[in-house]
């Protein structure tokens, strides 16, 4: 099974999450990633799901996403080029003899610290996956406190 990110716009209504959890759930297929989010237009919502699923089964998700009511475009990123991004918060506890080693791998990753104590910092992080899973991975030698990630979102490159 591979990996797979779908882009769904949606009119902005109530239920229309539900709808397509529901599609999901009922069909038994299993949502990685969410984000769910305004578009450039307040009546329409970009919803980014990520898949890990069989080619054969996406193809189904996408002819069963596209087939719901209040659902106005569905978009496969598996084809053509595309711009993936996620975005982590994370609170990495710091001590007088840590602090100035993460302030540096937080430049090296361009990375914004967001709030500070004497104790603990709060890191903003963009990128890809790869440079999000090496910067949580190197931020695990600090003792990570906690963290939320938004999941992957994307959109097609403007050519």
């Amino acid at each position: 099974m591979t990996r797979h990110t779908i882009s769904v716009l949606v009119e902005n209504k109530f239920g229309v999450l539900t709808r397509i959890a529901g599609m999901f759930s009922g069909s038994g297929y299993n949502i990685h990633t969410l984000n769910v989010g305004p578009s450039h237009d307040p009546t329409i919502s970009r919803m980014t799901i990520t898949v890990r699923e069989k080619e054969d089964t996406l193809n189904l998700i996408i002819k069963q996403l596209d087939k719901l009511v209040d659902v106005i475009e569905v978009v496969d990123f598996r084809e053509g080029e595309n711009v993936f991004r996620e975005l982590v918060l994370l609170q990495v506890k710091v001590d007088k003899g840590t602090r100035a080693e993460v302030i540096e791998l937080c430049d090296i990753f361009r990375a914004k610290i967001i709030d500070v104590n004497p104790e603990r910092i709060t890191i903003e992080v963009t990128g890809n996956e790869g440079k999000i899973g090496k910067f949580i991975q190197l931020m695990e030698g600090f003792e990570i406190t906690d963290l939320t990630r938004t999941g992957k979102i994307a959109l097609p490159r403007v050519e």
